[in-house]
């Protein structure tokens, strides 16, 4: 099967709730890698920036009265968008390191695969 054909079918069998699940997956990977790493510095901009750019999105997304989700939990996460903007920009100054975001994001999975629906949890 070519690249383009996965990729495709992926689009056609993956619920939203999977797509956020992979997008905050990956950024969590870069964090976690970076963490590791111990990069400083611009080397660690890309990772912060990739996260925050996510989080700016799901912000916006709750913050549309068409979102379907509950007024609470669009509220709560238009706050830890806030929130992941601020501690972002103290980790760049070097007040905070990255682990907070990566806790966050970590906390956000589980509870997109422990809601009914959501991905099956490994064995």
């Amino acid at each position: 099967m070519s690249v383009q054909a996965y990729v495709k079918a992926r689009a056609y069998a993956e619920t939203p709730r999977m797509s956020e699940l992979r997008l905050i997956a990956e950024v969590t990977h870069e964090l976690v890698s970076a963490a590791e790493q111990r990069l400083t510095g611009g080397a660690l901009m890309a990772p912060l920036h990739r996260n925050r750019e996510m989080w700016a999105l799901f912000a916006t997304m709750c913050a549309d009265d068409a979102n379907q989700l509950p007024p609470e939990l669009r509220a709560r996460i238009v706050s830890l968008g806030l929130w992941v903007d601020r501690h972002t920009s103290a980790v760049m100054r070097g007040e905070e390191n990255i682990d907070s975001l990566i806790d966050v994001n970590r906390t956000i999975m589980e509870g997109l695969t422990d809601q009914p629906g959501g991905p099956a949890q490994p064995g």
